[in-house]
């Protein structure tokens, strides 16, 4: 078994273990990152790299106000006030700045999303990259990486986390890509290798609604950081959180959120809504897995459609074929095999809402959204599960905590390894709280792992 020592290991390359690496870098510490995969990705790569943050010199340029006290008021109410209040204060604190230090300092190329508002967010604060796919992002972090000097190793299976005697981390085993077992010791050790999405008997256990559900996350999920952490001392937050989404039938898929926010809906098997499709599209994921054979239509049209074609992703739906196309209500009825009656009910009740003829049943706000038009547009959907939100409980330097609330020497967490900002459920997930708090206690983590 081959030894190495470096003042700070990071488990994982995906946003969470960068940005902690970056960090470290930056207060002037050798790091290397030990990366399961050949090459570095994570649920990372699998968003379209939509980064909150309040008061950037982005939203400034687009006239948009927005401060943290803002921002943290829209997390604590969607997840009904039930997380860490200081720990959101914190990191929405450091949103804004954090945006700015990857730009500014790192060469991360953003652009501020101010075409559609997202659920539970009070302004437009999404920076996004130019093509809007996570892989971008990725991209430019694992640059910004190789030029910061951090030595990055993939194909690296990390077995357990080591301590001395006192508790305290002192280092990692791990096997290379040809099975040889190394030990890399170290000062500080950031876990950042994400949540058990991946492991379907960790998601039968903590969120049994969605163990039916499409895995729509990164196959490395499986819990590895979790584990270490409780075999260590740490306490487990919010385990049943996570980020649900839609995702098309056939090719899993997402389809944006952004059709249903310009106005388009969901319909179950009997042609008719079944919930208030802008609550959120995760707390939706849960609304779907509950509905016949687990399935539902989203229903929009080419106005939807628009802010939609801005997403490469959006584009691979398309491709893939799995959008129905109806210049009438019956037409568009017999591609999707719906009901037209049920159907054509569906759409005149919400016409009716939304021009003020009545309340909606469910309680959605349509806000002078105008009725669909033809020709209509329909893709069948699937409940997904994206990524857990539950984690090691951390506190504002990214510090893992014991079950008394203790720091546990020498060990920090950040992104899906830690707990989030959702509460304990789906419906506590605004969106961008991934990348968040990938990004924002990543960067806390490896400021305060340099310092060790």
């Amino acid at each position: 078994m081959e030894a190495g020592t470096h003042p700070v290991v990071v488990v994982g390359a995906g946003a969470a273990g960068l940005t902690a690496a970056l960090a470290a870098r930056d207060a002037g510490a050798p790091v290397v990152v030990l990366e399961r995969d050949a090459v570095p990705a994570g649920n990372t790569a699998l968003t379209l790299g939509m980064l909150p943050g309040a008061g950037t010199r982005f939203q400034r340029a687009a006239g948009i106000e927005d401060d943290a006290e803002l921002f943290l008021a829209d997390i604590l109410a969607k997840a009904k006030g039930r997380t860490d209040a200081d720990l959101a204060r914190a990191i929405t604190a450091a949103s804004g700045p954090a945006v700015e230090w990857l730009a500014d300092r790192h060469g991360v190329a953003f652009e501020l999303l101010d075409d559609i508002l997202y659920p539970g967010h009070s302004r437009h604060r999404y920076h996004v990259p130019p093509d809007r796919t996570g892989t971008a992002f990725m991209a430019d972090l694992l640059a910004a990486a190789g030029r910061a000097g951090v030595r990055l190793i993939t194909n690296a299976v990390v077995e357990m986390p080591e301590t001395d005697a006192t508790g305290r981390v002192t280092g990692v085993v791990w096997r290379d890509r040809d099975g040889v077992q190394h030990r890399t010791r170290c000062r500080a050790l950031v876990l950042a290798s994400g949540g058990y999405g991946a492991d379907p008997e960790a998601v039968a256990r903590y969120i049994p609604e969605m163990a039916g559900a499409v895995h729509g996350g990164h196959h490395g999920s499986r819990g590895d950081a979790l584990v270490w952490g409780e075999r260590l001392g740490a306490a487990l937050v919010d385990p049943g959180s996570y980020q649900g989404h839609c995702v098309a039938d056939g090719p899993n898929l997402p389809v944006t959120w952004a059709v249903i926010i310009r106005g388009g809906m969901q319909v179950a098997a009997d042609g008719r809504r079944f919930s208030n499709e802008m609550r959120g599209y995760s707390e939706q994921a849960h609304a779907v897995a509950g509905q016949a054979g687990g399935v539902a239509w989203t229903i929009y049209d080419r106005r939807c459609e628009e802010p939609a074609l801005t997403f490469r992703d959006y584009h691979r739906v398309l491709a893939s074929g799995v959008v129905a196309m109806g210049d009438t209500v019956e037409d568009l009825a017999r591609a999707c095999g719906l009901p037209a009656d049920a159907l054509a009910e569906t759409l005149a009740e919400v016409e009716a809402v939304t021009r003020g003829h009545a309340p909606d049943r469910f309680g959605r706000v349509f806000d002078g959204t105008p009725p669909l038009q033809p020709p209509f547009r329909a893709v069948r959907v699937r409940a997904a599960l994206f990524h857990t939100q539950g984690g090691l409980a951390i506190d504002a330097r990214a510090r893992v905590l014991d079950r008394a609330g203790r720091p546990l020497p020498g060990l920090f967490a950040a992104g899906g390894a830690a707990r989030g900002l959702s509460g304990p459920a789906a419906w506590g997930y605004l969106g961008g709280n991934g990348l968040l708090t990938a990004v924002v206690p990543g960067r806390f983590a490896g400021t305060a792992a340099a310092a060790c």
